[in-house]
């Protein structure tokens, strides 16, 4: 399941007042309204402009989604109910009635509510009876935790992958762009009728370091290559490209590679940070050629440059 920004649906900003996503609605529920609109897809429109209103017109429940966009989701995020949500701020919980606005999401053109929108606000009733049932039959079982390492390519790619935990097979559906931290859970298969949650952490690579949704590469250059400037390939996690080196370039200068970064809203961006290498002079002709390069540039000091 994917996470929703229902700031987004309406165009509003997080900061906007109840007037401004009042009048927003209003806007764009007249434009996609099935019964008069010509607009390509306006039913889904009209259901997601009602979805979001449903959430951002209510205290509570917009101050319950705030507290989840406030943890990082973003729109495409793979998401899961966390445990504690609907308990607000303080030790308050928060109170969904949901009987009258399924009611109201049924009527109206058919705006009824997507699964995001019920597992959210859905979720604080099944907690509270599952709660209810406890006190009379025990505690519910709870998730265990396992923490996995995916590879970058898997990160990137996204889709299913084997992976071994505790000594079973699973297969397990990587979101793209999946971060550091961010838990997977696995419906039930915790043992014992509990979930499993994969805490996801991000496995050494031999060419990449990670820093947020960008990827460092180091590029090592020889000196000529450096000065005078070139055109190298370089990896990405997307396949090879070709890289064009400035010339004047020295150790440390990072090329930005524009969305080559790890998927999300925004992607992120692969940096390749120049590595100017030495050469060894072993050969006697080799240490000429040195000392034609000093001798061409008397003036270079690199401690006052």
């Amino acid at each position: 399941m994917e996470f929703k920004d229902y700031y987004a649906e309406l165009g509003v900003a997080a900061d906007s007042s109840e007037a401004e996503i009042k009048s927003a609605y209003r806007k764009l529920a007249r434009k996609y309204h099935p019964d008069v609109s010509k607009e390509p897809n306006a039913e889904d429109r009209f259901k997601a402009v009602n979805e979001a209103y449903e959430v951002l017109r209510d205290k509570e429940k917009r101050a319950a989604y705030d507290q989840l966009r406030a943890r990082g989701y973003r729109p495409g995020d793979e998401f899961d109910v966390p445990p504690d949500f609907g308990q607000g701020g303080h030790g308050h919980g928060y109170e969904f009635d949901l009987g009258d606005v399924f009611a109201r999401g049924q009527g109206g053109g058919g705006a009824g509510f997507s699964d995001f929108f019920e597992s959210l606000f859905g979720a604080a009733h099944a907690r509270r009876a599952q709660q209810a049932r406890g006190q009379a039959h025990g505690r519910p079982p709870q998730a265990r935790r396992a923490r996995v390492q995916l590879p970058l390519e898997a990160v990137y790619e996204g889709g299913p992958q084997r992976l071994q935990i505790d000594g079973r097979t699973l297969e397990v559906k990587i979101p793209a762009g999946v971060r550091e931290g961010q838990s997977i859970r696995l419906a039930g298969q915790g043992g014992q009728g509990a979930d499993l949650l994969l805490e996801v952490a991000y496995a050494a690579h031999p060419d990449f370091s990670v820093e947020g949704r960008d990827v460092v590469f180091e590029l090592p250059l020889a000196p000529w290559e450096a000065a005078l400037g070139a055109s190298v390939s370089v990896p990405t996690l997307g396949g090879e490209v070709n890289v064009k080196v400035p010339p004047g370039s020295n150790s440390g200068r990072r090329l930005r590679l524009r969305g080559r970064g790890l998927p999300g809203t925004p992607p992120g961006n692969q940096y390749v940070e120049l590595q100017v290498e030495t050469p060894p002079a072993a050969s006697d002709k080799e240490i000429e050629a040195y000392r034609a390069f000093e001798q061409a540039f008397p003036d270079f000091d690199p401690r006052t440059a």
